[in-house]
């Protein structure tokens, strides 16, 4: 019996981190309208106190793999825990929008750190692939119990206790994930000749941080403002330098090699776009239950219920099936329904009553969770040795990248159109190409089951 328990204290212990990590990403989107009121936040503002989160989160996961696999994925997920809940606790105390927001910046530093090393640390404690693809099953569901108990949680403890305790709940789960993972998880291999690629890492931040900026600013300055612009146009080149020194570097933060890999590069670009159609519909749906429709916080909580409940069980579900049926059609069949959800309530826009929306809003969720395990498999599969690190920074990289733009650009689009419905109808539109696009790489890039078996 002993010999069955064991395997689970070390999943156990990494999907506490990433529970974490998750859960502060979905309890922040009902809280902010009400943080936003009483720190006296601009809309602007309310956008970077998740995307301030999001923008270090995506911009450093490829430093946090990189430390990983050269110190070892075990030690750097736990300073990354210790980071991560202290900045929550400064959080909580933040007297202002701008403490808060910085507050924030460290908090997504210490979720680079951790979501890295929770793949490469599955990775390493299950490496059969039957154990494997259940183990990424349960760690996808982690997200879908985070993602469904985020708003729920956040709704309560913004309606009677106030929203500091969002950020003080993360303190006693820091706590129980450093002790399990000290006591469970075995040390990990430490690549000491790999040295983190700096001039590779500003690249990448300034890239993440000039395309989110933009993204953010469109909303208050206009589409065409000078400074929208110009931070679009310095992305790219930044992006470019990112490439071109990958091609110099000696030891490379993401070797261009593996974007040869069809898998990599296909699994990855799935996940921005998921992310982007998803996290985009959360902030949007915040914004209209809350200011459009004059719920409360709880209340909104309770309106996206259906969203983010579905995601749980659409992840023990794939986790499940993909043994049978491989990952692609899986994820080709969530990402088509999850874009059919997002098009209804494009189609209806702010007229629709709230009982028509709870299934676009499931059809979401469900679609985006039974995509994640598929995509997260194949990215991970296609990794090779030594590079499991990398792969997860890779991925949860563009996820974080497609999380930031979708939550900037659903804003800034509620912010700048002639009128509200205008707005949400563009942004959902945008949402179910996102996730259309995402089911045509997964029918090239994701291999079928023949070809993973």
């Amino acid at each position: 019996m002993a010999s069955e328990r064991r395997p689970l204290a070390p999943l156990l212990a990494v999907c506490a981190g990433y529970f974490m990590v998750i859960l502060d990403v979905t309890v922040i989107n009902v809280a902010v309208p009400v943080i936003g009121r009483e720190l006296s936040a601009s809309l602007t503002g309310i956008q970077w106190i998740i995307d301030g989160y999001t923008l270090v989160f995506a911009g450093f996961l490829l430093t946090g793999g990189a430390l990983g696999d050269r110190l070892g994925n075990r030690r750097v997920f736990c300073a990354g825990v210790a980071v991560f809940t202290v900045s929550s606790a400064g959080c909580a105390l933040a007297p202002s929008a701008a403490f808060l927001v910085t507050a924030r910046l460290v908090e997504g530093l210490g979720a680079a750190l951790i979501v890295p090393g929770s793949l490469a640390l599955i990775q390493q404690a299950y490496p059969a692939q039957g154990e494997r693809s259940r183990a990424f099953g349960v760690w996808g569901s982690m997200a879908g119990i985070a993602a469904s108990a985020g708003p729920l949680l956040g709704g309560l403890l913004v309606s009677t206790v106030g929203w500091r305790w969002v950020f003080i709940i993360n303190l006693p789960v820091g706590a129980a994930c450093l002790v399990l993972t000290l006591r469970h998880v075995a040390r990990s291999p430490r690549l000491a000749a790999r040295s983190p690629d700096w001039p590779a890492q500003c690249a990448v931040v300034a890239a993440v941080a000039l395309l989110t900026s933009a993204l953010n600013e469109a909303g208050r300055r206009g589409w065409t403002d000078p400074a929208v612009l110009a931070g679009v146009g310095l992305a790219v080149p930044a992006a470019a330098a990112f490439v071109v020194r990958e091609r110099m570097a000696r030891s490379p933060v993401l070797p261009l090699s593996l974007l040869r890999s069809r898998a990599m590069s296909g699994g990855a670009a799935i996940g921005l776009l998921f992310n982007f159609g998803f996290y985009g519909m959360v902030f949007a749906a915040s914004l209209d239950f809350q200011h459009q429709r004059g719920f409360s916080a709880l209340s909104t909580g309770l309106a996206l219920f259906p969203a983010v409940a579905m995601t749980m069980f659409a992840s023990v579900l794939s986790g499940r099936l993909s043994r049978r049926t491989g990952d692609r059609p899986l994820v080709v069949s969530g990402m088509l329904l999850a874009s059919l959800g997002l098009a209804v309530w494009a189609a209806g826009g702010s007229a629709l009553a709230y009982p028509l929306l709870v299934a676009p809003m499931m059809a979401a969720g469900f679609g985006t969770s039974f995509a994640l395990t598929g995509s997260t498999a194949t990215v991970m599969g296609a990794a090779p040795p030594g590079r499991s690190g990398t792969a997860s920074a890779f991925f949860n990289t563009t996820r974080q990248i497609g999380s930031a733009t979708g939550v900037a650009l659903g804003g800034s689009l509620l912010a700048s159109a002639t009128d509200y419905d205008t707005g949400l109808r563009t942004g959902m539109a945008v949402g179910a190409l996102a996730y259309l696009t995402a089911a045509g790489l997964a029918w090239l890039c994701v291999p079928a089951k023949s070809a993973r078996a």
